[in-house]
């Protein structure tokens, strides 16, 4: 009896699943990122640090993907192994939070010393008495657009694309690999992305939720899960389309550079999703590509590795 018991439990269990496997593909995504700006939201307005409220909605809305990765998985040859995770930890707390803070220190140590001499300061041309979801509407739709560009250079121009290999190495997309970046392409990507804004004057509230929208889309457009987003793959740069640009194969990465908008790619020719087969291959063509953290920090500056 106990054995039956604790079959019909598992049973149970798969059949609860497979009810709601088909609303999660459909709303995972657009539910994740409604619950984390709105976390981020109420914390700002309850009064907590700013650094708090971001933190706090990022850290929710990334446990919220990986459990459905978990529970849903699109692939499971690509779940991770432990070394793996290991890795991709570091690469997310040294290359994604540690390196850009210290870019961001040295860029305020710049303005401030610019200051000291030469009486210079931030340009205050960005439009803040526009309502903040205005301004950040705005500040997305520029960031993506500077951010297609610098990538698509780096899928084009040979020494950025020893750079960018880093993230194309995995053979498996999941949540933590969104930040297996190296960080002269981080350092590049904060000179396009968060500088020029800050130099403008882009108020604090507005950049931190750009960050947050860009790591939840991030985190979710490399996670493990079954996703289905419809019609909002004409605007988002989801995981349906974010697969293909990890594809092995040179033709079809090389579309879909867009961060969080597909636009871009619609605009310019570069949007790839073929509706007949699933991609199939992912990585570089060089199957032997270094993995772990330092062999990858010194692997660009081997030319023809990615090849080899």
């Amino acid at each position: 009896m106990a054995a039956v018991s604790r079959f019909d439990r598992i049973a149970h269990r798969q059949a609860f699943k497979d009810r709601i496997a088909g609303p999660a593909e459909v709303l995972g995504y657009p539910s994740t990122m409604v619950i984390g700006i709105l976390v981020f939201s109420w914390m700002q307005h309850a009064g907590f640090p700013l650094p708090v409220c971001t933190y706090a909605a990022l850290v929710l809305a990334t446990l919220v993907i990986i459990g459905n990765e978990i529970c849903f998985p699109y692939q499971d040859v690509w779940a991770p192994r432990r070394a793996q995770v290991l890795d991709d930890a570091i690469f997310l707390s040294v290359v994604n939070v540690l390196w850009p803070k210290a870019l961001a220190f040295a860029a305020m140590l710049a303005v401030v010393e610019l200051n000291r001499a030469y009486g210079w300061t931030t340009m205050q041309i960005w439009p803040a008495r526009l309502p903040q979801v205005v301004q950040f509407v705005v500040l997305l739709l520029l960031i993506d657009f500077g951010r297609y560009w610098l990538h698509r250079a780096a899928h084009t121009f040979k020494f950025l694309w020893q750079f960018h290999a880093v993230h194309h190495s995995p053979k498996g997309l999941y949540t933590l690999n969104a930040g297996r970046f190296h960080p002269v392409e981080v350092s590049l990507q904060f000179f396009i992305d968060v500088l020029p804004f800050i130099v403008i004057g882009a108020p604090q509230p507005v950049l931190a939720l750009y960050f947050l929208v860009y790591a939840i889309n991030g985190f979710y457009k490399h996670a493990n899960c079954r996703v289905r987003l419809g019609i909002l793959n004409q605007v988002i740069s989801g995981p349906e389309l974010h697969r293909w640009h990890h594809s092995r194969c040179p033709a079809e990465s090389c579309a879909n550079y867009g961060t969080n908008f597909i636009i871009w790619d619609r605009l310019f020719g570069t949007r790839y999703a073929p509706s007949d087969r699933v991609v199939h291959e992912l990585g570089l063509l060089n199957r032997a590509y270094p993995t772990g953290f330092w062999r990858q920090m010194i692997a660009p500056f081997c030319p023809g590795l990615d090849k080899s």
